[in-house]
C-alpha cells in the first residue's frame, strides 16, 4: 500500500513537472508567433524562408503542447469525461496541422540532409502516432487509445526536449552550425524510446 502512494506522489509529480515545462514551452512559442523583434536568429530564418508554415507549426504545436497533459491525467479524464473528448479532437486537428507545417519546414531547414531527415521524420511520426490514437479511439481500443496517445504526446514534447537541449548546447560553447543537425534527432528519438521502455517495464 505504501508504495502504491508513493507510486501516485511521483507521478503526479512528474506530470506537474511535465505540465510547467509544456506551458513555458508554449509561452516560448506564443512570444514568437506573437512578437516578431525577439525572435532568435535561427526563428527569424524559418519564419524567412517559410512564414506561413512557421506560424501554422508553431500556432497550432503550442494548442497540443497545452492540450497534452489535461489529456493524460487519468483524474481529469474520468471526471470530465466530454471535456476529454472535445479536446481530444482540438488535440487530433492541432497535431495535424503543425505536423504537415513540420514536415515542409523540414524541407528547408538549416543544416543540410541530416536536419532535413530528422525533423520530416519526426513530423511524420507525430503525424502517424496521433492518427493511430484517433483510430483506436474509434474502435474503442482504449488501451492502444492510450498507448498511442502517450508516443504522441512524447513527440509533442520535443519542443520542450528541443529548447533546453538548445540551451544546454549554447552554455557548453557548442557551435550552432555542429549542434544543430544533431538536434533533429535528439530531440524526438529519446522521448519515443523512453515512452515504450516504460510500457516494456510495466509488463
Amino acid at each position: 500500500m505504501t508504495q502504491i502512494i508513493q507510486g501516485n506522489k511521483l507521478t503526479n509529480l512528474l506530470w506537474f513537472i511535465m505540465t510547467l515545462l509544456a506551458i513555458g514551452s508554449a509561452a516560448y512559442a506564443f512570444i514568437n508567433v506573437a512578437i516578431p523583434t525577439i525572435r532568435p536568429k535561427f526563428v527569424i530564418n524559418i519564419f524567412e524562408v517559410s512564414p506561413i508554415a512557421a506560424y501554422l507549426h508553431l500556432g497550432f504545436g503550442l494548442i497540443a503542447m497545452l492540450v497534452g497533459p489535461f489529456q493524460l491525467n487519468t483524474r481529469l479524464r474520468k471526471r470530465f469525461t466530454n471535456s476529454h473528448r472535445q479536446l481530444g479532437v482540438i488535440y487530433v486537428g492541432s497535431v495535424t496541422i503543425s505536423a504537415v507545417a513540420g514536415f515542409l519546414l523540414a524541407m528547408k531547414s538549416y543544416g543540410g540532409l541530416v536536419t532535413h531527415v530528422g525533423f520530416a521524420l519526426m513530423a511524420s511520426f507525430w503525424l502517424f502516432t496521433t492518427a493511430m490514437a484517433f483510430y483506436q479511439i474509434m474502435n474503442k481500443n482504449l488501451s492502444a487509445h492510450r498507448k498511442w496517445m502517450y508516443r504522441s504526446y512524447a513527440l509533442t514534447l520535443a519542443g520542450v526536449t528541443l529548447r533546453i537541449y538548445l540551451g544546454l548546447s549554447f552554455a557548453a560553447g557548442i557551435k550552432f552550425s555542429e549542434f544543430y543537425p544533431v538536434l533533429s534527432w535528439i530531440s524526438w528519438v529519446p522521448n519515443l524510446l523512453l515512452v515504450d521502455w516504460f510500457f516494456l517495464r510495466k509488463k
